[in-house]
């Protein structure tokens, strides 16, 4: 994102923590352990938002955060929901499952990471806090910033397979 005359300095720095943590919870979604990707993704993405909250001055709730994420990745619609949930599950099945599973689960974490660093960061930057946080009224905002964010996950894989054929010399 390009710093413009309207973006405050938190901002920039907000922006900077979200591409920080947008690949790890795509890595974390390569974890071939069913369960234990989803958890990592969580951890991330608390981890993301306890430090968005700091630039912002917000107390951070791991709590909170974890009931939030619930409701909004939740609310994002049960088709995504469950692509996430069998990306994660299906790795149970020994060879193919993982594959399969590596498809799926990397984009949603991805796309649900940049979604909920945006929301956070236009609701703190609003003033709003932890305790202030609708999870009703954000599920619209989150749903529009998921569709977003898949397109940058899927921007920033392109850039990673053009890297890697690179230097492998394709």
């Amino acid at each position: 994102m390009a710093a413009t005359a309207s973006t405050s300095p938190n901002q920039v720095l907000a922006e900077a923590v979200i591409n920080k943590y947008l690949p790890w919870s795509m890595g974390a979604g390569l974890i071939p352990l069913p369960i234990i990707d989803a958890a990592a993704v969580v951890g991330i993405q608390l981890k993301m938002l306890s430090e968005i909250s700091k630039i912002y001055g917000v107390e951070f709730s791991e709590n909170i955060g974890k009931s939030i994420i619930g409701s909004l990745v939740g609310g994002v619609g049960a088709t995504t929901v469950a692509a996430g949930t069998f990306g994660s599950i299906v790795k149970a099945i020994p060879g193919f499952g993982v594959i399969l599973g590596a498809a799926t689960l990397p984009v949603v974490a991805g796309a649900s990471t940049f979604a909920l660093g945006k929301v956070f960061t236009q609701h703190f930057a609003s003033g709003g806090t932890f305790l202030s946080f609708d999870s009703v009224e954000a599920k619209k905002v989150f749903a529009e910033r998921f569709a977003e964010g898949k397109s940058c996950v899927s921007d920033l894989a392109r850039k990673v397979d053009a890297k890697v054929a690179k230097a492998v010399d394709f």
